[in-house]
């Protein structure tokens, strides 16, 4: 199926596309865009490990502020701001080298699924986790991380109705909000987000509503109504309302089982392993959302259940029945560890076939030999 994407928003529009259009002149043109995409999430990857060693369990800004080097903050802007640029040029460059191609469409938006997830997980170590004085809930950053999450599933589900990915407002405007944020803890140290900034707010206050604010009442009435727009114009994908929500089944059960994981923890698993947790959210969501990326790019039907919810509900199962007892950390690692593993090697898997079955290279422009 041929790629459309549509974005209408001012500040891509009038202030970043400009100046994509220059670094992308730097690039080399022997360059595969499917490489940039990769540094690309291989910078977020970076950054999220760094951060995560010197702040493990989100607490370094509140309780013990300066746990976390000054240079980590402006390294975090530096590759935010890379990986945005990459992810941006990666489309313009593969026009440019006219080297489109399916693989390529997947490969961006199946990293950018992950990539949602780690750039939200990192920026939580800016307003660090409530230690009664300041901080966000680890509560607060599961309601958040699941909002952003919503948001990019409400863009590919629209796009699986309409056939066109209409770019949410909110992705430009988030990266350079993260990336401002970043230069202002570096410059002026995490104390910025612990002083009222209006009327006894905070800062990270502001985000929150910012962000549920722009979910709630932009993106998600902007897909409804690009999706009734299709249907009134007799473009959708999809003949039967069954076959439209289908995509839904799986993310909405996710977020079941997770939150009742969350709220029914009895070893209270949230506010011990935030890190871990919230990083299983990000592959398993991650996952799920690959699938109906493929699905499509493909025009085939999603499974009604991922496989990764049987797993996970016998381990919530066993969670909230007290089956685990002390044990519930422990399993949480082991499934982290094999989701993240199975998710690896899923999109290893379908990144091969994709290049022998389109007879392309993934990382260069060289054309395979024809057996």
């Amino acid at each position: 199926s041929q790629y459309s994407a549509v974005d209408t928003n001012p500040l891509s529009v009038y202030i970043m596309q400009p100046i994509w259009n220059k670094i992308i002149k730097i690039v080399p043109l022997w360059i595969a865009p499917n490489l940039l995409t990769f540094s690309g999430f291989v910078m977020i990857l970076v950054n999220y490990f760094l951060i995560s060693f010197y702040d493990w369990d989100y607490t370094a800004s509140g309780t013990s502020p300066g746990l976390v080097p000054t240079w980590v903050w402006l390294f975090s802007a530096f590759t935010t701001f890379c990986a945005y640029a990459l992810d941006s040029i990666d489309g313009k460059h593969a026009r440019r080298t006219q080297s489109s191609t399916p693989l390529g469409e997947l490969f961006d938006h199946g990293l950018d699924s992950w990539a949602t997830s780690i750039f939200v997980l990192s920026f939580f170590s800016v307003c660090s986790r409530d230690n009664g004085k300041t901080g966000v809930s680890v509560y607060t950053m599961y309601i958040y991380l699941s909002i952003v999450l919503f948001n990019f599933m409400c863009s590919h589900w629209e796009k699986y109705n309409t056939g066109v990915l209409f770019l949410p407002w909110g992705y430009d405007i988030s990266q350079v909000v993260l990336i401002a944020a970043y230069l202002l803890t570096g410059a002026l140290g995490v104390e910025v987000w612990q002083k009222p900034f209006l009327f006894g707010y905070y800062i990270t206050d502001a985000l929150v509503i910012l962000l549920i604010g722009f979910s709630l009442f932009l993106s998600f009435p902007q897909t409804l109504y690009n999706i009734h727009r299709a249907h009134l114009k007799k473009t959708l994908k999809n003949n039967s309302l069954y076959e439209g929500l289908l995509p839904l089944v799986s993310p909405l059960l996710l977020f079941l089982l997770l939150t009742v994981w969350v709220v029914l923890s009895p070893g209270n698993i949230l506010p011990k392993q935030p890190r871990l947790f919230l990083w299983m959210v990000g592959v398993a969501f991650s996952n799920i959302i690959c699938k109906v990326i493929v699905c499509q790019m493909s025009s085939t039907q999603p499974e009604l259940f991922h496989w990764f919810l049987f797993p996970l509900a016998l381990v919530v199962y066993a969670a909230i029945s007290g089956l685990l007892g002390r044990t519930e950390e422990a399993v949480l690692m082991v499934l982290t560890l094999l989701l993240t593993a199975a998710h690896l090697h899923y999109g290893v898997c379908v990144g091969r076939q994709l290049s022998e079955h389109l007879n392309i290279y993934i990382f260069s422009l060289k054309k395979r030999v024809q057996e």
